[in-house]
């Protein structure tokens, strides 16, 4: 939408109101249609559609002096090119979304556009992910773009972060729906990403500009992320993860749930294993994936054949590098005493073969003096 549309003061007015919400939204503009009629409409009719209550807000919203400033604001925001806004009445608003359940009213859009027509899949996770979690996020990210699809996670640390690198570094498209306002960056740590998500990608946010990082906005984003895609992956998940909250959103909106196997002794498998129980698919590799959804349509990109899709674990041939080291190591985090004890190493040829392994990038330190297995 054009920032010079007369109507989009009104929307982003319609958005500022206090105590209304999504749904009241939704309600005023059935019974009105734009938001131009909603403010010239009088009390009693705007009670019959909300309420009295909710009536009485819309009144006092037409003259606030905050509200005001805050569509000013906004209204300079949206001059900047790479900045728009989009309303339930657009034509481009996603249609996916749009058939799901309380769709928000207005997305605060970041970067290009475009991209919330295209063809995508979501990848989720933990924030504490372990080093293999990290480095199965990022590259099944990198596969599932180098297949055509767009990757769409929420910009978090851990498994968010590296599902969006990856398709970045695969030359791939990433959306990022966050849940801040779309002019904050959270966490902070992720500054750059964020930049370079903006540059390339998208970052969406259905929350007014200058909106803090409340806890309380983190699962409700979770419905737009399961709402853009057509399937949610989720690589790494504790029992009470969020991620959890995706994957059942996704299903109640009729997307397909992916999850990926771990460890029977990792707190971060058991989110994952759960879902599988219920009926969420098993995946071990990018085909799975791609076999239940179909190639990707990204433009300008082929789907190269299942035998060369790139980037999934585990794609490559298991290391030469000191195989019976890998071999005791297994695919569990272990201690330094248990591993050194299983393959028959005194501590300094433990030590020395292990720095060879993590510098080859098959092997990762954890914290608490463990180490796991990256990889075949």
């Amino acid at each position: 939408m054009p920032i010079h549309d007369p109507a989009l003061p009104g929307w982003l007015r319609l958005g500022l109101i206090p105590g209304v919400g999504d749904v009241g939204v939704r309600r005023l503009l059935s019974a009105f249609g734009l938001p131009e009629n909603i403010f010239a409409a009088p009390i009693t009719a705007l009670a019959q559609a909300v309420g009295e209550p909710q009536a009485q807000r819309v009144i006092a919203a037409r003259g606030d002096a905050q509200i005001n400033a805050h569509v000013d604001s906004a209204l300079s925001w949206l001059g900047a090119p790479e900045n728009h806004l989009l309303t339930l009445s657009d034509s481009d608003y996603p249609r996916d979304l749009l058939d799901a359940a309380d769709p928000p009213p207005l997305l605060y859009c970041k970067g290009q556009r475009s991209l919330l027509a295209a063809r995508s899949v979501a990848l989720v996770g933990s924030r504490n992910a372990t080093a293999q979690g990290l480095a199965n996020a990022e590259s099944f990210a990198a596969a599932l773009s180098h297949a055509g699809y767009c990757i769409v996670s929420g910009l978090a640390l851990g498994i968010d972060a590296a599902a969006h690198r990856g398709a970045l570094g695969a030359a791939g498209a990433t959306i990022a729906v966050i849940g801040t306002g779309a002019d904050i960056v959270y966490p902070a740590r992720n500054r750059d990403l964020a930049h370079a998500i903006a540059a390339r990608g998208l970052i969406v946010s259905e929350f007014p500009l200058g909106t803090s990082a409340l806890a309380s906005n983190f699962p409700r984003r979770n419905r737009i992320i399961s709402g853009l895609s057509r399937g949610v992956v989720v690589i790494e998940a504790a029992l009470k993860s969020g991620s959890l909250i995706t994957a059942r959103l996704a299903a109640e909106q009729g997307r397909e749930v992916f999850a990926l196997p771990g460890s029977i002794h990792s707190p971060l498998s058991k989110g994952c294993h759960q879902l599988i129980k219920q009926g969420a698919k098993l995946v071990d590799s990018v085909d799975d994936i791609l076999d239940e959804l179909g190639p990707g349509a990204m433009a300008g990109q082929s789907v190269p054949p299942a035998s060369t899709r790139p980037g999934t674990p585990p794609l490559t041939p298991p290391p030469a590098l000191h195989p019976a080291l890998l071999n005791a190591l297994g695919h569990d985090p272990v201690s330094l005493d248990a591993l050194g004890a299983r393959a028959g190493l005194d501590p300094a040829s433990l030590s020395a073969q292990l720095l060879e392994l993590e510098l080859a990038g098959h092997v990762a330190q954890l914290p608490g003096g463990l180490v796991q297995r990256l990889g075949a």
